[in-house]
């Protein structure tokens, strides 16, 4: 019994954890704001100005 309340208590220790590692691997690219008149450049990850 005693062997049971440690693994389940090692479980609710560590499933956060890996819950919250797992959580950030689906996102592509983050987001990212420019100033007004600049966009993204995703290559040189800049905010670049606009030409027109």
């Amino acid at each position: 019994m005693k062997t049971k309340a440690i693994l389940a208590a090692l479980a609710l220790v560590i499933a956060p954890v890996s819950g919250v590692a797992a959580g950030c691997s689906g996102h592509q690219e983050a987001s990212m704001s420019c100033a007004e008149g600049s966009v993204w450049n995703p290559e040189t990850k800049a905010c670049e100005r606009t030409t027109s």
